[in-house]
């Protein structure tokens, strides 16, 4: 069996799980990212500009093309995605899976290398990061969904 990592993850919570046989799987890292559960309206201090332009009908506020708590959410993919790069580059894995909640799961896709996002052989768009490691494997294809 291919050494394998499980990623569990949302924009507030990512768990790795190191597979080294279908019956021992363990937890190898838990990050934390409080921003992820945070309101817009908390992540900004200010509210849009208005730009009063004379010619026009009314007021237009400038908006930012990417949100705060997406951008939240892209910067905790990334801090994701270089921890499994460089565990990529130790050898640490052979095959990932990932499991996460189906907005992040985009996200994070989108900050994987290429040499990371050959090594996926199963992915979920579900949110699971507060279960148990037997039931997240409960998700996973054989030889995991066993336990």
């Amino acid at each position: 069996m291919k050494l394998t990592w499980i990623v569990v993850a949302d924009s507030s919570r990512a768990r790795i799980l190191n597979a080294r046989t279908a019956s021992k799987i363990e937890e190898i890292m838990d990050f934390a990212h409080p921003e992820g559960r945070l309101h817009e309206q908390e992540l900004t201090t200010d509210l849009p500009g208005k730009d009063a332009n004379k010619g026009a009908a009314g007021k237009h506020g400038f908006q930012d093309k990417i949100e705060p708590k997406q951008q939240e959410a892209i910067d905790f993919a990334k801090q994701i995605a270089r921890y499994i790069d460089d565990a990529l580059d130790e050898n640490k894995f052979e095959q990932l899976m990932i499991v996460a909640e189906p907005s992040f799961l985009g996200i994070f896709r989108k900050q994987l290398s290429d040499e990371v996002r050959d090594r996926i052989s199963f992915e979920l768009d579900k949110n699971i990061t507060t279960h148990s490691v037997d039931d997240i494997c409960k998700h996973l294809p054989l030889p995991f969904s066993k336990f």
